[in-house]
């Protein structure tokens, strides 16, 4: 499994793609709370693991996809949720969200044609909001990165 935690809006997620990020986050949290042997060096949690309290980041985190599964009219248990007080950003680069907004499209174009045509012209990117963008190309942790 790859794990991917978007660091772009939650908004422009498909169904498949959030659905896959509530799970993923979940494990994410189950890692960085050492409750699971695998995927501990994974490089999607270097940023949270980078926070004074990795584990409030994520928590905060699985709150925003919650939030978005609520508007959308999914199930998605409450009961995993789990509030702590959180007020870091995490730190993301302008080339992180052009290269994961970019990345999602190629996804949509496969499975979500009517998305993807809403999507493909989006100038402005938005952002998780627990995000700060910064200037510079695809962040040092994103797999695949040739800088």
């Amino acid at each position: 499994m790859q794990m991917r935690l978007w660091s772009i809006s939650t908004t422009y997620l498909d169904r498949a793609g959030l659905v896959a990020l509530w799970r993923e986050s979940l494990l994410a949290r189950a890692v960085l709370k050492g409750e699971t042997k695998g995927y501990i060096n994974h490089p999607q949690l270097i940023r949270f693991k980078l926070l004074k309290d990795p584990i409030a980041g994520i928590n905060a985190y699985l709150k925003i996809v919650y939030d978005e599964s609520v508007k959308r009219g999914y199930k998605f248990s409450k009961d995993k949720l789990k509030t702590m007080k959180f007020n870091e950003k995490l730190i993301v680069s302008k080339g992180q969200i052009d290269f994961e907004f970019n990345h999602l499209l190629k996804k949509l174009k496969i499975r979500d044609k009517n998305m993807f045509e809403k999507l493909r012209n989006i100038a402005e990117i938005a952002v998780n909001p627990l995000f700060f963008v910064k200037d510079g190309g695809i962040d040092m942790w994103e797999r695949g990165n040739k800088m």
